[in-house]
């Protein structure tokens, strides 16, 4: 994270770059997405983009007939110039394996006037360079950037930037290239998460900004702070508090902190408590808001917990109009949980936290804490393992736990799987049967599956969240005449429904046991993982409109547009197990791969009727082959593997049976 200099009133000016004032930006930055790329190259770029508006002052706009913009392409490799540099369409390229969110913010910030952090003319103070070790040729890419060229706008040297290199970044193979002063960092440097919190606020300085484009509020109940919400008085009560007697016994950070707390021990049934926050006004007009916060039910299983938005017409409007946008409610939790709401206000707002006594015995009540609003889409499904690391050694090596069953927007059915693997895990998503199978297109391909491992850190502006996204598609499994086909999975599930399963598809190596140590990917003995199921056409369509109506014009101070040619670029090698990133020995992208062998090759539709069950079964002619192959669901079953599944589907029936009994 360390930049261009502009000409400023910054208080942490080093030197001035003379003549270079028209090497910055104005936001929002003009771009043009190439037909080159691919769906999910796309889709991983609004989401970067999303990123910057979530956590900086820049923005960006679909390009119109600015002579400065960036076209973002599918070249040869992951670069970038350095700052605005070229009128007419400004290259920035997202080539194969560089689909990913850290690669795609660290050539944003590139082109937004960022070098690299270990470039930075103090870099010796906290970085050795082993010079025996670098690769013959490419000695250049150690060079430090002269202080009278650059500024670090007073931010501390950052080791987790995403702008740094690998500890074996153009290593010749006889070890690292760089070696950090400070030891507990060297295998933090080069780290593809996201851009840092010091990314960020070098980011603002250099632009002259503090403020963020989306709506973003956080209230941690810091020092027994209130953010500006307000309780109502009755009966039952909020209060700030440090622990409860029922649980929980800490705030989510599992530090001496505060959090909000109301008890439902007193009181009668039906009390309720509110807990208002003050009024905000959407920044954008696509009006997709989500509310993210921790909660811990200690009370009866039949208190609820009611989140309400008021909306208000105007100003002199005192009492709005309320709209119920979620509940919870149900057993007792033994650790602070994640919870995310959806909303879509239109008008000033306010959120509701609404508390009430149920009709049994209490001992507890609900806790809150760690409440984040901003104007990004909600996760389409979370699952919080609690006691992580215990169950990752624990479980035998292929062990899996399952979300509930889901629908995505268009009425897939689909859930959520993590698979330990002793010293790593895997994501993946697996298809369902559901209702409206009869309905929806298939084979379902085109669709963007985003996973993610949830750095918990309270302040969703400072998480550096691991994500990894691909889109649904014939190529993205492996296929293989020979290969022993798995038959259809069928179970039953928690409503008593026999559902059928196809293959599971994901990454196999997502994560290992080690990097969960780092950052707050575990908090409270809990570790979060997202995934979202997205059509990927439409989603760029509607994310591009989003833009397009949603400009907000900062008072930047305005640039010439004369052209300054030249400009270093930066240029990555893509992601992938044998590739370097960022000129770099990156760590092996996770193989997307499904764990049974399957073709989704001229999949069409066949209603048959079983057991008074309407059942839905997908053929496939296998590529080269003139033999039909069953696929329920997608997973194939030949000969006699289609009788296994009956069978499969008769000893699901039974053993629910014999729980029952």
């Amino acid at each position: 994270m360390f930049s261009l200099f502009f000409t400023s009133q910054l208080p942490f000016q080093r030197s001035t770059l003379i003549g270079n004032d028209e090497t910055r930006w104005t936001s929002p930055v003009p771009y043009v997405l190439d037909q080159s790329l691919d769906s999910n190259a796309k889709g991983v770029i609004l989401k970067a983009l999303d990123q910057f508006r979530l956590k900086s002052c820049i923005d960006f706009k679909p390009r119109e007939a600015e002579v400065f913009y960036i076209t973002i392409q599918k070249l040869d490799g992951c670069y970038s110039y350095v700052g605005r540099r070229i009128a007419g369409g400004q290259v920035l390229s997202i080539g194969s394996g560089c689909d990913t969110k850290a690669i795609v913010e660290h050539e944003i910030l590139r082109a937004l006037g960022f070098y690299h952090e270990q470039s930075r003319y103090d870099r010796d103070d906290y970085v050795r360079l082993v010079r025996d070790n670098i690769l013959q040729g490419n000695e250049h890419n150690f060079d430090k950037v002269g202080s009278d060229v650059s500024t670090t706008h007073g931010t501390l040297y950052d080791y987790w930037s995403v702008m740094h290199y690998s500890t074996d970044a153009f290593t010749n193979g006889n070890g690292p290239t760089i070696i950090t002063i400070d030891p507990k960092f060297q295998n933090i440097i080069g780290q593809r998460l996201e851009m840092s919190y010091y990314d960020v606020l070098e980011l603002n300085r250099l632009y002259n900004c503090n403020s963020t484009i989306s709506l973003n509020w956080y209230c941690g109940f810091s020092n027994g702070t209130m953010c500006r919400m307000c309780c109502s008085q009755s009966n039952i009560n909020w209060e700030m508090v440090k622990q409860v007697s029922g649980g929980p016994n800490s705030d989510h950070s599992g530090e001496i902190g505060y959090f909000l707390h109301v008890g439902t021990a007193t009181g009668q049934e039906g009390d309720t408590a509110q807990l208002e926050t003050q009024r905000m006004t959407p920044q954008r007009d696509c009006h997709i808001q989500c509310l993210q916060f921790y909660y811990y039910h200690s009370g009866n299983e039949s208190d609820t917990l009611n989140i309400w938005i008021r909306e208000f017409e105007n100003e002199q409007d005192l009492t709005g109009t309320r709209r119920l946008m979620g509940q919870i409610t149900g057993s007792q939790t033994s650790h602070w949980r994640l919870h995310h709401v959806s909303l879509n206000p239109s008008k000033n707002f306010q959120v509701v936290f609404e508390a009430q006594k149920g009709a049994g015995r209490s001992t507890g009540g609900f806790s809150v804490d760690d409440i984040n609003l901003y104007e990004t889409e909600c996760p389409h499904l979370s699952l919080q393992i609690d006691d992580f690391q215990r169950v990752l050694n624990t479980s035998a090596s292929g062990s899996r736990i399952y979300s509930s069953r889901q629908y995505s927007s268009e009425g897939y059915a689909y859930r959520f799987a993590v698979i330990f693997y002793k010293t790593y895990f895997g994501l993946f998503m697996q298809l369902l049967s559901g209702d409206n199978d009869d309905q929806l297109e298939w084979p379902c391909l085109g669709r963007q599956m985003t996973f993610q491992m949830l750095d918990q850190t309270p302040s969703i502006q400072q998480q550096m969240t691991k994500q990894w996204s691909f889109i649904t598609s014939g190529e993205a499994t492996r296929t293989s005449k020979n290969v022993n086909y798995k038959c259809v999975q069928v179970f039953i599930d928690e409503n008593n429904q026999m559902v059928y399963g196809g293959p599971l598809i994901g990454y196999r190596s997502f994560a290992s046991l080690d990097e969960t140590q780092d950052r707050d990917f575990i908090k409270g003995g809990t570790a979060i993982f997202t995934l979202n199921f997205q059509e990927a056409t439409n989603h760029l369509q509607v994310h591009i409109n989003m833009q397009k109506h949603n400009v907000h014009h900062n008072n930047y101070k305005k640039y010439s547009n004369s052209q300054k040619n030249g400009g270093k670029k930066d240029r990555l090698l893509p992601a992938s197990p044998t590739s370097k990133m960022n000129n770099v020995v990156s760590p092996a992208v996770p193989q997307l791969r499904s764990l049974a062998e399957f073709s989704l090759i001229n999949l069409y539709s066949q209603r048959s009727q079983h057991n008074n069950n309407l059942l839905i079964f997908k053929k496939a002619l296998e590529p080269g082959s003139s033999v039909p192959t069953v696929v329920e669901w997608g997973c194939v079953c030949v000969g006699a593997r289609a009788r296994l599944c009956k069978r499969q589907e008769k000893s699901a029936r039974r053993r629910e049976k014999e729980k029952r009994e």
